[in-house]
Formats: structure tokens, sequence, C-alpha cells
């Protein structure tokens, strides 16, 4: 382009808008970007960044935590194993005494059956129930006095419904995923919200007024779809109310709190314990849903996301918002420099468009990263439950492998607890100095590293010591594979954590919902394995364990193509989800070097032809040497 014409074309030329040069070329005028689709350059700091209105409603999202923390964990004590002793045995059952001690049935027992010959031997693993009997007398370990297998009778033939009841509330929160995270996307976050909080109420406090298990297990299947509405909506709503530097930091805040729910919950069932004209179970639940009463008033206090409002261009509501938290951050609008509010006013005549996460299958990026996560979800979610339902040795797959004969009941529940709760403690406080560190991506990579290494010696080595060293295999299995379940769900635990908030970063907010309902659902799949293991006595266990850490060791693979998404604006488009990749391996100095223009002049060879030599190849011309001499 001649002198002349680059000079009439540079910006900031005032004559360069009523001035048309001789030589015929028109000035060219850059227009200005756009403010309202840079939520976190532009929009909230003008607002007064992470200000007092955004730090209050971020705690509103954490004070219901603990109350989900309660009910994601109730089944420990309401669907809990209980020890058992016959009072009455069979009339034709000659071997039963008054004497018989009791017989206890945990957690990672089978499905109880009746054996041929009545006398409660050879149930796998050797842990069963003597079910040839007319009635039973039996206790609870768990801090209850009575719970619904206890009120029903669920033993023996009947046990099948307590998996039954388990699988309900997990196959509940996998549809209210799915099916609540596209309805955050289509109609906003605070309807989900309210919409969760009020069926809540109604579905949780009728599960304590259940006249049979049919009728439990039909509740807490709706109690299930409720919960998980109320659980992604907040996590939605906290994410979207935070600067990229606070997000990960009010994520953890609220997931040590689902932490103190589950360690406070045994203190929880042991004060419901006895009390006067109510069973046991019945007062545990509504004192567990009752707190979710504090949440009624959110309909007032809470507000729409403004990320989403202007992200699916809903202007008026955006502007009336907007005036509202400036006023409370005390923000001066009216001199606010930045144009903000002077652009939405331009913007007001458009009309609202919504996204379903359906439209992510026209990408070509989005689909493949969600994808991704939802597969690294569910396998360490699953690897994670496998290890947490078990009696002593935390991992399911090697349980029958690390019990311990001589071990109580009673104690072999409350450490499975209690382990469980002390790693998930741990994993929090180590995921904050690791991506602090490592960034999101380095840190997932480097906890699913430990998961598959631990996996993969759990399955090798033991089998190797059991070979080479027979006289001291018992002895050395239970300790090595203790040690590595414990590692093991450390770190699936921390994967699981990681991979649900890595998708909403890297979600745009227009299917944010969707696509959290989507890890989430899968994860909830993960959750299915143990109560379907139990129920299948612990059948196969050993092959889902290596189909699961095959898996593993694909996800590995699978996390380098995620981008990193520490320090970035949150994507708000399909098109800033799409063009939101990873960083390139090379340096943006080097690959800058790389893309360079040469600066040899190559006109002359450029319409040179090649001429076909007589032998039938190539031969170069006189100006094609001389460009190669040079």
């Amino acid at each position: 382009m001649p002198a002349d014409a680059r000079q009439w074309c540079s910006p900031g030329r005032p004559e360069a808008q009523d001035h048309t040069p001789e030589n015929g070329f028109t000035p060219v005028e850059r227009p200005a970007p756009r403010l309202l689709p840079h939520i976190d350059g532009s929009v909230l700091p003008s607002l007064g960044g992470f200000g007092k209105h955004q730090k209050q409603l971020v705690v509103l999202t954490w004070i219901p935590a603990l109350f989900i923390g309660f009910s994601q964990f109730s089944d420990y004590f309401l669907l809990a194993q209980p020890n058992g002793t016959c009072v009455q045995p069979l009339a034709n059952e000659s071997d039963w005494t008054a004497a018989t001690p009791p017989v206890t049935v945990t957690s990672i027992a089978p499905s109880l059956k009746p054996t041929g010959n009545g006398t409660g031997h050879g149930y796998g693993d050797g842990v069963g129930m003597l079910c040839a009997c007319k009635e039973w007398r039996l206790e609870l370990q768990t801090g209850l006095s009575q719970n619904v297998v206890t009120k029903w009778n669920l033993v023996c033939d009947s046990a099948w419904k307590v998996h039954i009841a388990k699988f309900s509330l997990l196959v509940g929160s996998i549809f209210g995923y799915l099916v609540m995270g596209v309805m955050a996307d289509w109609f906003g976050r605070h309807p989900v919200l309210i919409l969760s909080v009020l069926f809540m109420l109604v579905f949780g406090l009728s599960v304590a007024f259940s006249v049979n298990v049919t009728m439990f297990s039909t509740l807490r299947f709706f109690e299930g779809f409720c919960l998980a509405g109320l659980a992604l909506s907040l996590y939605v709503l906290r994410i979207e109310l935070c600067l990229p530097g606070w997000r990960f930091s009010m994520t953890m805040v609220a997931s040590f709190l689902m932490v103190g729910g589950q360690l406070l919950m045994p203190g929880v069932a042991a004060l419901c314990r006895h009390w006067p004209n109510r069973d046991d179970w019945q007062v545990l639940q509504i004192v567990i849903i009752s707190p979710f009463v504090l949440m009624l008033p959110y309909v007032w206090i809470f507000p729409e996301s403004l990320r989403w409002l202007l992200a699916t261009q809903h202007y008026r509501r955006s502007k009336a918002m907007m005036l509202q938290i400036a006023r409370k951050n005390q923000v001066d609008m009216t001199t606010e420099p930045s144009g903000v509010l002077t652009e939405l006013e331009q913007e007001l005549h458009k009309k609202p468009q919504r996204s379903c996460i359906v439209k992510m299958m026209s990408t070509r990026n989005l689909w493949k990263n969600i994808v991704v996560l939802c597969v690294n979800s569910h396998t360490q979610t699953s690897r994670a439950l496998w290890r947490t339902l078990t009696g002593y040795g935390i991992h399911h797959c090697f349980a029958r492998s690390m019990m311990d004969p001589e071990a109580q009941p009673t104690a072999l529940c409350h450490a499975d607890y209690y382990t469980m709760a002390g790693i998930a403690v741990a994993t929090c406080l180590a995921l904050c100095p690791a991506v602090g560190l490592m960034g999101r991506r380095g840190g997932l990579l480097t906890f699913m590293i430990i998961t598959a290494l631990a996996s993969l010696l759990q399955l090798g080595l033991l089998n190797l010591i059991g070979k080479y060293s027979l006289l001291l295999r018992d002895t050395l299995n239970r300790k090595f594979s203790v040690a590595f379940s414990i590692i093991g769900m450390f770190s699936s635990h921390a994967v699981s954590t990681l991979s649900i908030f890595f998708c909403a970063e890297i979600t745009p907010t227009v299917i944010r919902g969707g696509g959290l309902g989507l890890v989430l659902a899968s994860a909830g799949f993960g959750m299915l394995t143990a109560p379907i293991m139990e129920l299948h006595n612990q059948k196969g266990y050993f092959l889902h364990h290596v189909i699961f850490a095959c898996c593993t060791l694909l996800c590995i693979i699978c996390l380098l193509l995620l981008p990193e998404p520490r320090g970035q604006p949150l994507p708000e488009s399909l098109a800033d989800g799409e063009t939101f990749t990873r960083q390139t391996l090379l340096h943006p100095g080097e690959q800058h070097l790389l893309l360079a223009k040469s600066d040899r002049d190559y006109s002359r060879v450029h319409d040179t032809p090649l001429h076909l030599s007589a032998t039938g190849g190539y031969k170069q011309t006189q100006v094609e040497r001389q460009s190669t001499a040079e």
C-alpha cells in the first residue's frame, strides 16, 4: 500500500472522516469495540468489581452448602444395615439356639438371601445373616435407634429394597442435573433456585411421613431431583458473581462447608436418637430438611445473574440491576467513563435470545472439552465412590481382601465414615496450593496421574506380593491395599472436584447450566456403580477396576487438549467458548517468528514456470538457480 494511502487509513486522524484523497482511496474507520460482551473486563469493573454486593451474595450461596452436605450423606444413617439377632427361628431349623450371637450386616455385605441349610454359611465372603428366622431383633450402630431398614425389616429377601432406595436418590439427582441445567439456561438461575427450594421442602418433609418403602423410594427420587437443581443453581450463581481472581477460592469455601456438613452428620443423628412419639429416622429427615426454610427469603433478596442477563440480551432487566449493584457498591454511574450504560441504552431494542445445551453439538472445540470432562468426572467419581462405600478398607474393589475378620462392626462403620470425611478435608486443603501453583489443568493432570499410579500399583503390585511372598501375603496385601486406596481416594476426589469447576469455567454463560449439568450427571452415573455392585454381590469388581484404570490413562492424554482458564474471563457466548482453546506449546515470540514473512524478494520466482526436462523430470530455470544460490 502506498505511503499516502497508509496515512489516510491510520486511526486517529480527525480529517479522515470528511476528506477523500485525490488518489481514490477512501478512509477506513474502525468501529469501537463493544463493552457489554466483556463482562469481566468492562462491565463488572465499572460496577465496583468484586464489591460489597457481590460478596454478600456469595455468602448467601455458602450457607445452603452446609444443608446440602447433610442431605447428600443422609443415606449412611437412614439406610444403614443393622446387626441382627434371631429371636424366634423357624420350626424346621434344629440348629438354632437361643444363644445365637448377633450377626452383623454391614454396608459392604452382598444382597442377603437365605441358603439352603439355613445355617447362614456360604455367603461369598462370609459376611451374612441367618435368614431362616421368623422374628429378628435388629440393632443399629450408626447413631440412630431405628431407621428405614429396621422399620420395615429390609433384611434377607427384602434387602434389595435398600439398594432401590439408594438408587432413587441418585437417579433423581441425575435427572435433576440434566433437566434443571437446561431450565437454568432457558429461564434463568433464579427461577430454578426458588423452585428447587420450594419443592425440596415439600418432597423432603414428605419423606419423613412415608408409610412404606415404596413411598419412601419414590419421594426420595423427587428429593434428589430438587437437591440437584439447588446445588447446580447455587454453583453457577457463585461462579458468575466472581471475577477471575476470586472464582476458585470462593468455590473451595463452599466445598469446605459441604465437608463440614458431612462431619457434623453423625452428631446430628445422635441428637435425634430416642425421640419421643416419633421414629428416629423421621426426626433426622425433618431436621436435615427444615433448614432449607431459611432460603425462602431468597425469592426477594437474591437477584438473577447479571452475567446471564447480559449474555442472553435481557438488556432492560440488566439496566435496572446494574444501577442497583452500583448503588450498593457506592459507585456513581452518572460519571462513569467506560460508557457501559451508554452502550446499554443503545441495545435496549434488542430481543432476548436464549440458548440450549443442544447447540453445543454445532461447535468444533467446545463439545470435545465438555465430553472429556464428563468422562473424567464419571470415571473418577466411580472410583471414588467405590472407595468410600466400604466397611474397612475404603476401596470397594478390594474390600473383601482388606476386611479384618476380628474388627468390630461398629468400629468398621465409623472408621469408614470418618476416614472418608477426613480424606475429603485433606483433598480440599491440598487443592488450594496445588491449583495456585500449577493452575487448573496442571493440578488436574497431576492428581489424575496419582490416581492412575495408585490403581495400577493396586492391581499389579499386590498380585506380585502374593506370588513371591506367601507367608506375608495377607498382612502385606491388607496394608498396601489400605495405603493405595487412601491415596487413590484422595486424588480421585480432587479430580472430581476440579473437573466440575473446570467445566464451569470453560462453558459459555449461555449454556453453562446445561454443560455443568452434563458433568454432574455423569458423576451421578459413577455414583451408581457402588449400589449396583452391592446388588450383584460384588461380582465383577476386579474387571470394573481394570476398566476404570484404563479410562484413567485415556483421560490423562485427553487432559492435554483442554485450555487453561486460570486468570481468564468467563466465556459468554458460544463463539467465546469456541475460541477458548489451549495455548500453543511454543513461546508467543517463537511462534511469531515462524509465522513472520521473510524479507527476501521472491517476486521473480512467483510466475516462473518449471520446464520439463528430457528425462521426464523438472529442470530449474536460470532465475530459480540464482534464487537458490542466494
